[in-house]
This record gives C-alpha cells, structure tokens and sequence, in this order.
C-alpha cells in the first residue's frame, strides 16, 4: 500500500514517531479489491487542501457504507486501537475537484457546503473518473484519509439534517466569523464539525467569506475558542499548585498549574534514545505568531485547559509537558489526539501541592519513573518558569 505523509516542513517532531512498517494495511482485508468508479455512498466530511493555494483541491470523503469512519469522539469513548482507526480512514476517499478559495460558482462546491453544514453522514451518488486504488494520506495536523481520484460528478440524494442553531448562523452575513465560531461552541457544537464548517466559507462577513483548508481550519477554530475563554478566564481568582496526568494512544500530559495570572507553556517531547523537544509559549498579553515550533497541538492542548478552568472558575500558569511514546503512538492521526490526550489528563482529579517546590519535585520523580527522562531539562528552559515574577508584576496593572 501507498503511504503518502504530508509533512510541513521544519516540523520534525511527529515525523521521528512514523513506522510505516506498523501501519503497511492487508489490502484484500482493509479495502475492497473491487473498488467502483461510480456508487452511491455516505459523506461525513469534506477536505480542503492547501496546496496551489488559492486555487486549491476540494474533497468529498466518502464511503459505500458509513461506519463510525469520522468519529473521534466514539473512538476515544470505546478505545478504538490505532490500527482500527487507521483502517476506518483508509476506506474514505477523497473526491476531487478543483476551486478557488472565493468562487462560489460550481454546484460541486455547493455540495460540499451542504455535506459540511450536516451533523450526520450525508447519502450521496458519486462517478470518479477512476477507480480508486488502495493509499493511505497522512499529515501531522489533519486526520488520515484513503485514495485521491478526482471527481466526475456528484448528487446529494437526501435532505441534509442541519442544526436550526447552524442554519441561523451560516445565513447571518454580518455575523463575523471568530464571533460565530464561539457562539456555536458554547452551543454545544464540537470542535471537529465546527471544523468542517468553518473550513467551507460558511461563516462571517459575506465580502470575507473564503474556503480555508482543512489543517488551518483546524488550528483557527481551536485559536478562536482559546483566545474567548482566555478572555473570560483572566477575571477569576488563581488556582492551587495542582498537577493533572493522563494519556491517549501513546500521548501523555502532565499539566502543571501556578497560582499565577494566565500563561501558557507547551513542552513536546518524543521519548527516543535522542529526546527531541519542542516548545511554545504565552504571555498574560497573548501570542501575535503562530506557534511554529509545537504548531497545531500547541492550540489543541490550550483548548483542554482552558475548559478545565473555565469549569473551575479560576485563572493559572500552566505549564503542559507532552510525551509521545512511539512505540504506541506509531502513526500520525491528527492534532484531534492531542486535543483529547490533554482532556483525559484534565479530567482526573489532579494533585495539590503546598508550594512550587514540591510540585516540581514530583514532576520529577514522575518523569523519570515513567519515562526514564530528566524534566529539568525542560524545566530549565521553561519561559513560563523564568517569567513568573515578572507576570505578578504586570498583574498589578490589570
């Protein structure tokens, strides 16, 4: 099988945990040898890519029968292994056709919109201009997906089920777009469907409207809800010295939070006989760059503890150590991993601390205990740490 791995370049970290070896696929058992060229099948997602930007490759992922193929939230409920996941993507093909980021003149396109817009699975009639042969894409960022074979044709040949709340928003040409995107999100829509709704030029200004790929579409919806949370988070009192643990397919957090004003560090650190390490960090007054060296993950973990403060009505410095065991963690699936890795650390009841001291003194032995690695290498180039008075200064002018 064909493993196609789409890496940004001078992101290194993720690509050192690839096995292609572990995730080579049985191809008469993961993907039908009698692939069609035209059928009738379920749509659950489009992707929209990035490369020959603005003029760019939208896709249709469909499958002849939809199952559990575009839910990572029933995969972390029901501990759906990585070699599952994997085959359940391989089987979704990506339709193509081309666009420009803000010609809406093609009825494939508005198709597309219409498959975004829905909440389930969309029926739909599909004529490839091929059949498709066994492949596998991956990215650091995006989810997995199967063959690429452009598209001929395509019908919907049901009435979406679209949200009242959706339809209400997508129609509202003067709602901008950040401003919809949280609305939605405190409606109870999940980061992965407001992704795709996103992604599709359905929200904001009517003159901004544009397509924007899939893996930047990613990272904006997680930056927008981060940023409004922050916002509201700043005005609650500090939180305890409390450490938080927990894992997802190989990606392990430990989140040390500061009685502290907001900050925010990232630490990613693949455990390998080199222990390559990356890291991000923010201020109270926020980041005005996109975090380079821990890219999407940097904004997806963010996410995860900004809804745990925002539960706990408190404020912090956190300090987020990621691990990544490749021996488990053997195949990029997506920055949707480290959304939820960081979740399940969130979400255990963490552990209080009397002073800075001994909170970092556990982050020690835990460390080593667990992954045979020294934190102070980390601790010791931690902004977030070296910056902590000065933060209870500026805290002063606020």
């Amino acid at each position: 099988m064909n493993i196609n791995y789409i890496k940004d370049k001078g992101k290194t970290l993720h690509y050192h945990g690839l096995d292609p070896k572990r995730i080579q696929l049985d191809a008469k058992s993961k993907f039908n040898e009698m692939a069609k060229q035209d059928y009738f099948g379920s749509a659950p997602n489009i992707f929209v890519g990035k490369f020959g930007y603005p003029d760019i490759n939208v896709g249709i992922l469909n499958v002849e029968e939809y199952n559990k193929h575009d839910e990572p939230f029933i995969w972390v409920e029901e501990k759906t292994p990585i070699p599952n996941i994997i085959e359940l993507r391989t089987q979704l093909v990506n339709s193509l056709f081309k666009a420009n980021i803000q010609t809406f003149d093609s009825k494939l396109l508005e198709m597309s919109q219409e498959i975004s817009l829905a909440h389930k699975p969309v029926d739909v009639e599909i004529n490839l201009a091929k059949k498709p042969q066994l492949s596998l894409t991956m990215f650091d960022d995006a989810m997995p997906h199967g063959p690429r074979v452009a598209i001929k044709s395509a019908k919907i040949t049901e009435n979406p089920k679209i949200p009242q709340a959706i339809e209400k928003a997508t129609g509202d040409i003067y709602f901008k777009a950040e401003e919809a995107v949280f609305s939605l999100y405190d409606k109870g829509f999940d980061e992965h469907y407001l992704t795709k709704v996103f992604s599709l030029a359905n929200l904001g200004l009517k003159k901004n409207r544009k397509l924007v790929p899939t893996r930047w579409s990613i990272t904006a919806v997680d930056d927008i809800v981060g940023k409004n949370i922050i916002q509201e988070i700043k005005d609650n009192n500090k939180t305890e010295y409390l450490a938080f643990f927990g894992s997802y397919l190989g990606n392990y957090y430990l989140i040390l939070m500061f009685p502290e004003i907001w900050s925010y560090e990232l630490f990613e650190t693949i455990i390998t006989e080199q222990n390559m390490f990356s890291t991000d960090y923010e201020s109270y007054q926020g980041r005005t760059e996109y975090a380079e060296s821990t890219a999407g993950g940097y904004y997806a973990a963010r996410i995860a503890v900004l809804e745990q403060l925002r539960l706990m009505k408190k404020q912090s410095s956190v300090l987020a150590l990621r691990f990544i065991n490749p021996n488990e963690y053997f195949a990029p699936l997506g920055v949707w991993v480290v959304r939820e890795a960081a979740r399940n650390a969130m979400q255990n009841k963490p552990i209080e601390f009397a002073s800075k001291e001994l909170m970092l003194h556990y982050a020690q032995i835990l460390v080593k205990k667990r992954f045979n690695f020294d934190v102070n290498v980390l601790l010791s180039q931690s902004k977030l740490l070296k910056n902590m008075g000065q933060q209870r200064k500026i805290c002063e002018f606020f």
